[in-house]
């Protein structure tokens, strides 16, 4: 059972100020309201302002949903935008006035947008004019939203059909620059992210106030690597995306400098605003930071000014931590964590006797060890506790005050997510060793279980990548009449090179246990995604299933 909290015996005599997010940009205003917020995109020009004009237009549009848009306290108001400004303003306006939050991947496909506008119960959707074309076909299907705002002036104010739509710029005009915001619960909804429904309908986690500054002030502590390595910030990571990792609280709360980078996210591009804006701190999936590694080598470039990549989304391969580390001198962050988790659960950061080369390369690839505020435990499939040993196994269970109690108006889902003593039960499974480092072998729905043993598609794969002509790799379980499931790889060559399939086996050969060999090896052009990133398994097996009868 989940034990009751007691009153305390002796309160102590300190001042009860409430955490809320609107306190973050207050804050960024006074203390580092110069700071800049810059925002790129291909073939317009550089968007620059700071942290005293971004709390004003908060202000602004904060003023704009109550008086003009008529928006109570616990409305939806849903994003459906790329990394921007204007995005950013909706951050802190739309919670900040006791609305919540919610971002919509635009990735997404569309019976997956439809049901979750209409699950959120979304009054309004704020969105970039591109777009637009991408909501329209849908509109129809979601009667519950009042109107759209197309995140724009009104010059750029695209022809639409959407109802109701007016431009962002229009929005917010005249109303003012300034605000008393309303004092609020600290465990008020302030913003709700989808997960990506690989399995069933996406599953609504409701974040609060407290549960949100919380997780910044731990990110706050993490991300260290020298000095300055958190001075300016640019989040490959999609705002859209579990609150692109907290990195929008954590940096007006440190004064860090943000770029919004083009969300095309091309290489060239992405280098070049690393470069130009002289960026030191960047998050994202493993994916994006491959093809990087594939451009600089190339073309023979090297950093400037960036220090510290953080990854998460899934594990990355020891060769992408061994050459940013090694070749190009920057700290890699393996993280943890999943949408329920706000998201960071765990952080890469070797303890000091490990934090030499090579032992220093191979703790990076582990997930990392708890950060203070999360309690962790794995569970068997008899459902005991494993000992921290390192090789035994088994599905993880967290909590703590930013991880989800339950799923948003879905009893169904929160039955199956929280176990009956509280713990969120992450589908993941991993070992712990007695030092606290946490590898995640697979998530639960993808472990290749062959001969009653476990494989990991995840060290596959992080092994083939590691082949000089393998970009991207990706293993599956396939039916199988003796063995229950045999592994199968995919792989995606270089840009200008060729992968031949005997080879990645025979480079297979040696790093994993023989039966962990895959049976097959098929090159293909390139692999599914994710509306997050990450390599769809799913697909590939229904392709697999089909190609093969």
């Amino acid at each position: 059972m989940i034990a009751e909290r007691s009153a305390p015996a002796l309160a102590g005599l300190m001042m009860d100020r409430s955490l809320q997010i609107s306190r973050l940009i207050d804050h960024a205003a006074t203390w580092h309201g110069d700071v800049e917020i810059v925002t790129q995109r291909t073939g317009d020009p550089d968007r620059r302002s700071n942290y005293r004009e971004l709390r004003a237009r908060s202000a602004q549009l904060a003023h704009a949903l109550h008086e003009r848009l008529h928006v109570a306290p616990g409305d939806r108001v849903a994003t459906f935008a790329w990394n921007t400004q204007r995005h950013l303003e909706l951050y802190y306006g739309v919670s900040g006035m006791g609305a919540v939050l919610h971002t919509i991947n635009p990735r997404l496909f569309a019976p997956q947008i439809v049901y979750i506008v209409n699950h959120a119960r979304d009054r309004f959707v704020f969105l970039d004019a591109d777009l637009v074309p991408v909501l329209e076909p849908l509109a129809d299907q979601l009667p519950g939203v009042e109107g759209y705002v197309i995140l724009c002036g009104e010059a750029e104010m695209p022809v639409t059909t959407l109802r109701n739509a007016v431009a962002y710029e229009s929005l917010i005009a005249g109303l003012p620059d300034d605000i008393a915001w309303p004092e609020l619960d600290e465990r008020t909804a302030s913003s709700l992210c989808y997960t990506s429904g690989t399995t069933g309908n996406p599953k609504g986690v409701l974040y609060s106030h407290r549960s949100t500054l919380l997780h910044a002030f731990a990110q706050a502590a993490s991300w260290q690597a020298g000095s300055g390595s958190q001075a300016v910030v640019l989040p490959v990571v999609p705002l859209f995306h579990a609150n692109a990792w907290g990195l929008p609280y954590m940096a007006p709360m440190q004064g860090s400098k943000l770029v919004f980078a083009d969300p095309h996210l091309d290489p060239a591009a992405l280098y070049d605003a690393f470069e130009r804006e002289q960026v030191t701190l960047t998050c994202g999936v493993p994916t994006i930071w491959l093809r990087l590694l594939e451009y600089l080598d190339r073309n023979e470039l090297r950093f400037s000014s960036l220090k510290l990549l953080g990854v998460g989304g899934t594990a990355p391969p020891r060769s992408m931590i061994e050459a940013f580390e090694v070749k190009y001198g920057v700290t890699v962050l393996n993280a943890w964590g999943m949408t329920e988790t706000s998201p960071a659960c765990t952080f890469g950061t070797p303890k000091p006797e490990h934090d030499v080369l090579p032992q220093r390369i191979d703790y990076k690839t582990h997930a990392g060890r708890c950060l203070f505020g999360v309690e962790m435990r794995i569970m068997g499939d008899d459902g005991v506790p494993q000992p921290f040993d390192g090789t035994s196994q088994g599905e993880i269970h967290v909590r703590g005050p930013w991880i989800a109690s339950g799923y948003f108006d879905d009893e169904d889902a929160t039955a199956r997510g929280i176990t009956d003593d509280g713990w969120l039960r992450t589908g993941d499974i991993a070992t712990i060793d007695p030092d606290g480092y946490v590898t995640i072998r697979d998530r639960a729905k993808d472990v290749i279980k062959s001969g009653g043993e476990w494989i990991s598609s995840i060290e596959l794969e992080n092994i083939a990548v590691a082949h000089p002509d393998v970009a991207e790799a990706a293993a599956i379980g396939v039916p199988h009449p003796t063995w229950s499931e045999r592994p199968v790889l995919f792989v995606v060559a270089k840009q200008g090179r060729t992968v031949d399939a005997a080879a990645v086996l025979a480079f297979l050969e040696g790093k994993v246990a023989k039966w962990w060999v895959p049976d097959d090896v098929h090159v293909v052009a390139e692999l599914p995604h994710t509306a997050t990133g990450k390599v769809s398994k799913r697909t590939l097996r229904e392709h697999y299933a089909a190609a093969t009868g």
